[in-house]
């Protein structure tokens, strides 16, 4: 995974609430085997209409928002399933960083796990970072703050231990690694008969 420390962004505005896996990533684009390649199909029926034509009230067919890193939603994002490729199709789309007043455990979890950083904020902080148009905002993860282009504070909480594995880019198996000096040791005193 990418370390994550320093994002700066205009941020994508999805005002909607109870977003559900299925509406992030449709069943019909969970085939491939890799967990690349979903960017394309993230929110594919808001984005495109039975013809495969672009949406143009839509809000990720906007201009503006082509290189965003930082996705802004309602409440109760990520609900449904537990698919793990909807944080798969986030990353793989290119943003980094989620932020709603809820999310969905398992998908809360996911995001972790997979390199991107979901932010819980409240109702009102939510709303007040939506109401601003091209709004532009540098999130950082060792401080746990937000800064809106105005100058606008919003501190973020966020457990130490996923804090220190999305800092360095570790997953579990990254993690593992970090203890190979003891784990070579245990098993050469291991085959050696010393334990």
């Amino acid at each position: 995974m990418e370390p994550i420390n320093e994002i700066k962004s205009v941020i994508t505005p999805l005002n909607r609430k109870n977003v559900d896996t299925d509406q992030i990533i449709s069943k019909e684009f969970l085939k491939r085997i890799e967990r690349t390649g979903f960017g394309k199909y993230l929110f594919y029926h808001w984005r495109f209409d039975a013809e495969g034509k672009e949406r143009t009230d839509f809000v990720l067919n906007d201009e503006r928002y082509k290189d965003s890193a930082i996705l802004v939603a309602h409440d109760n994002f990520g609900c449904g399933s537990s698919r793990e490729h909807a944080p798969w199709a986030i990353l793989d789309y290119g943003f980094r960083v989620v932020i709603a007043p809820s999310f969905a455990d398992i998908f809360y979890n996911n995001c972790m796990k997979n390199g991107i950083l979901p932010i819980k904020l409240s109702v009102e902080e939510v709303e007040a970072i939506l109401s601003k148009e091209n709004y532009s905002v540098e999130v950082n993860l060792e401080s746990q703050t937000i800064i809106g282009e105005d100058g606008v504070t919003y501190s973020f909480q966020i457990d130490p231990y996923q804090k220190k594995m999305l800092l360095n880019g570790w997953d579990e198996i990254s993690l593992t690694f970090q203890y190979e000096d003891h784990i070579k040791a245990y098993e050469e005193k291991k085959f050696a008969g010393a334990l």
